[in-house]
């Protein structure tokens, strides 16, 4: 199923994890259209990067999965609103970020993942009060606590 021109809910929900582990990682019916926000988010994210391909390495992972791989109790993930990737033909995920930090995407947060992955997360529903923090931390490699901007 396409949720949107360059991102399909299969890989928006694929998990090698869930595939080795025997965890049914089908959404439900509800997180369908945060999903298909999502994928109309990271078309935004694409475009900021070039219009290069985006290799998705985890979006929308249910309460079993997320528990599974130890996952924060309150991850953005298990809401359909974040996803962690690469765009290797844009460059390194610092320069991804970089790249996002400047631009005027309304993220929630994004994360320079140990400097191997990007995570970013957006809302993927309307609730009042609710707006975007476009808060920007990384967490260096062997670290367990985050720090504040880009390194």
């Amino acid at each position: 199923m396409r949720l949107s021109e360059n991102f399909t809910l299969q890989e928006m929900t694929r998990s090698s994890t869930a595939l080795r582990m025997g965890i049914d990682n089908t959404p439900p019916r509800h997180m369908i259209a945060r999903l298909t926000t999502l994928a109309a988010r990271m078309q935004g994210v694409r475009a900021v990067c070039g219009d290069n391909i985006v290799h998705v390495n985890s979006a929308w992972r249910g309460a079993e999965l997320n528990e599974a791989i130890g996952g924060a109790a309150n991850s953005q993930h298990v809401e359909a609103e974040a996803v962690d990737f690469i765009i290797p033909d844009f460059g390194s995920p610092f320069e991804v970020c970089q790249a996002i930090a400047e631009s005027d995407l309304p993220f929630d947060q994004l994360i320079h993942e140990r400097r191997r992955w990007v995570h970013i997360s957006f809302h993927t529903r309307e609730e009042p009060g609710r707006e975007p923090r476009r808060d920007i931390l990384t967490l260096p490699p062997g670290e367990r606590f985050y720090i504040r901007g880009l390194s």
